[in-house]
């Protein structure tokens, strides 16, 4: 349960650049060691939301999109001092209720620990797993 009440905006000046930019390249596994440069480009291309309690940006959520047909969700986090209090389920629910992101055919995303927070949302294993395929390169920062 909420401790304190999370106001979330979809404004990219309100973000706290910083932290987030902190936060995703030392403490998360899929952006480890991202250079600023690259993660400054992925904002600007894309729909972001923050997540704060009383101004101070306690979570994040990024999304790749069309606004059209597909979105990718990452780069999602609430901040360590704040889980366990209903904080992502919130965001989750303000952007899925985005108005950028009805209709639209396919939402995807991978996670490798928090399915329950995702499950809620609607989201299920795929369906034909087959059907997927990726150009992965996990040490791309590492050469940048």
């Amino acid at each position: 349960m909420q401790q304190q009440e999370l106001t979330i905006s979809h404004d990219k000046a309100d973000l706290d650049i910083e932290m987030v930019y902190t936060f995703l390249s030392q403490e998360t596994p899929w952006a480890k060691g991202m250079p600023r440069e690259t993660f400054e480009r992925a904002v600007a291309g894309s729909l972001c939301f923050g997540g704060y309690i009383e101004g101070r940006q306690i979570a994040f959520a990024r999304l790749i999109t069309d606004e059209a047909t597909f979105a990718y969700l990452c780069d999602v986090f609430v901040l360590p001092a704040y889980r366990g209090k209903g904080y992502a389920s919130a965001l989750m629910k303000h952007v899925f209720a985005s108005p950028s992101l009805q209709g639209l055919r396919r939402i995807m995303l991978a996670t490798t620990d928090a399915h329950h927070v995702y499950a809620s949302h609607g989201f299920e294993r795929l369906t034909n797993p087959q059907l997927f395929m990726q150009v992965h390169n996990p040490d791309v920062y590492k050469t940048a």
